[in-house]
């Protein structure tokens, strides 16, 4: 098995499945007017990488029970890999097919199932860069807003690798 785990979340703090980071995009806190600093922050939800691990090794536990050798990725809200996992046997192609299935998901907060389906009317969606229309990516969202997004590739069908998806966004509930 691969493991990669990328990205760093500054000022994170763990809530439970999740973190939430800060940034700001102003003038240092120490030397602007507290009223400015206010106005400079943004917040967001992102998924951490210890949930990230666990959801990708629930999609290798659920292909594994099925006999299937799959690739799984998890990106962040802006498509940034946070973890990928290749699972034993698994073919050279389903490791960055995982990715840009999960940076797709992320990208439409929609499974790629559905959004294969958005070709018929918008042809020159798959030309984007670093998409893949093929079942098997979910998005994971928290209050309604998309946090990250799972790409499974390796299995035989995109049905199957998108159930392989699901049981790896499943695992972030429990």
């Amino acid at each position: 098995m691969r493991v990669v785990i990328g990205g760093t979340l500054v000022g994170a703090a763990a809530l439970g499945t999740f973190a939430v980071v800060s940034a700001s995009a102003g003038s240092s806190p120490s030397t602007a007017p507290r009223s400015a600093v206010g106005k400079n922050l943004a917040r967001s939800t992102h998924l951490s990488a210890d949930a990230a691990g666990r959801a990708a090794q629930a999609v290798l536990d659920a292909a594994a029970k099925e006999n299937q050798r799959v690739s799984v990725a998890v990106v962040d809200r802006n498509g940034n890999t946070i973890v990928t996992l290749r699972g034993d046997g698994a073919g050279p192609q389903a490791y960055e097919a995982a990715q840009k299935k999960a940076f797709t998901a992320v990208s439409w907060n929609a499974p790629t199932s559905e959004l294969v389906k958005r070709l018929e009317n918008a042809p020159t969606l798959k030309d984007i860069p670093g998409t893949l229309f093929l079942g098997g990516g979910v998005p994971v969202d928290a209050k309604g807003a998309p946090i990250a997004g799972i790409g499974v590739a390796g299995a035989p069908s995109g049905d199957l690798d998108e159930k392989f998806a699901r049981a790896g966004a499943a695992a972030l509930g429990k």
